[in-house]
C-alpha cells in the first residue's frame, strides 16, 4: 500500500532533520503534531539540496543538483517518488499548495553555491531570499492551512525571521565557509580582516530581522506559535552569544548553544508562552 510507503518516507525526512539539526528538531516537536510531517518534509528537502552543494565534493555537484531538481518537479507532478525525501516533500507541496515559484527560488540559491564565492549586496539579498526567506514561506503555507489572508498578513515577517536565521548561520560559520568552501556571503566583508566594527554592522542588521520576525510569531495560529517561538529563542540565544564573542574568536571557533542550555531555554519559552507573553 502506498500509505505505508508514505509513512516510511515521512520517517526518512524526520530522520534527516533530527540528525542534522537539534535546534529545528526541538522546535518542530513544540509544534502541534498535525504540522510535524510537513515541516519535517520541507526540512528534509532543503537539507538534501544543501548537502549536494556543500558536501559532495568528489561528485559532479552540478549534475546531482540538476537531477535533484528534475526529480523534484516530476515527483510533484506525479504525486509520488521512489526517493523517500522527495516523496514526502511532494505530498506536502500538493497538500498545502506550495508555489512552484518558492521551490524555483530556493533551488536557484543552491545553484549559486556551485559557482559564487563572493557576493555584492544585490547577490546577497538574492541568496538570502532563496536559501532562507522562501523556506520560511513554505512553512508559513503549512501553518496557515489554506488561510490566504493570514498568509499574506504574515508573509513579510516570516521572510524576515528566515533571513535572521540564515545570517546567524553565516556569522557562526564565517571561518568554515571561507576556509573550507571558499565562500564569503556578507557583501564587502574581508573575512581575513573581520573585526568588531564589521561584526557590529552585521549584528545590527540581524537585530532588525529578529524584531520583525517576532512580530510575525505573535500572529501565528496557536498550533504553530510555540514551536516557531522556540526556534526563535534558540537562535536569538546563539545570536547574543556571538554578539558577546570577540570577532577574532568567531574566526577560530564555532559558537554553539549546549543541549543543556537549549532545554533550559525551552522551559523558559514555555513559561512565557503559557503566561500569554508571546
Amino acid at each position: 500500500m502506498k500509505s505505508l510507503f508514505d509513512e516510511v518516507s515521512m520517517k526518512c525526512s524526520k530522520l534527516v532533520t533530527t540528525n542534522y539539526s537539534t535546534s529545528f528538531s526541538l522546535g518542530i516537536r513544540a509544534l502541534d503534531r498535525r504540522f510535524h510531517p510537513a515541516i519535517y518534509a520541507i526540512y528534509g528537502f532543503v537539507r538534501c539540496a544543501d548537502e549536494i552543494v556543500d558536501s559532495f565534493h568528489d561528485f559532479d555537484k552540478q549534475k546531482l543538483l540538476t537531477e535533484f531538481e528534475a526529480d523534484t518537479y516530476e515527483a510533484i507532478e506525479r504525486g509520488i517518488s521512489l526517493n523517500p525525501i522527495l516523496n514526502s516533500f511532494q505530498a506536502t507541496v500538493n497538500q498545502y499548495s506550495i508555489e512552484k515559484e518558492l521551490i524555483d527560488t530556493f533551488l536557484r540559491s543552491m545553484e549559486m553555491d556551485l559557482y559564487q564565492t563572493n557576493y555584492d549586496q544585490k547577490e546577497f539579498e538574492q541568496y538570502i531570499l532563496g536559501s532562507a526567506e522562501v523556506v520560511g514561506l513554505m512553512c508559513l503555507r503549512v501553518f496557515c492551512e489554506g488561510d490566504k489572508d493570514s498568509y499574506n498578513q504574515l508573509k513579510f515577517n516570516a521572510m524576515r525571521l528566515g533571513s535572521a536565521f540564515q545570517k546567524i548561520n553565516f556569522l557562526r560559520d564565517l571561518n568554515a565557509d571561507f576556509k573550507q568552501l571558499g565562500r564569503s556571503y556578507f557583501p564587502n566583508l574581508n573575512t581575513e580582516k573581520f573585526d568588531e566594527q564589521s561584526k557590529k554592522m552585521i549584528v545590527q542588521d540581524i537585530e532588525k530581522d529578529f524584531k520583525d520576525g517576532l512580530e510575525g510569531i505573535k500572529g501565528l495560529p496557536q498550533g504553530a506559535k510555540f514551536g516557531v517561538y522556540v526556534a526563535y529563542v534558540y537562535y536569538y540565544a546563539l545570536f547574543r552569544k556571538i554578539q558577546n564573542t570577540q570577532s577574532n574568536k568567531i574566526l577560530t571557533e564555532r559558537i554553539r548553544i549546549s543541549n543543556k542550555r537549549k532545554c533550559a531555554l525551552m522551559l523558559t519559552s514555555y513559561f512565557k508562552y503559557s503566561m500569554g507573553r508571546v
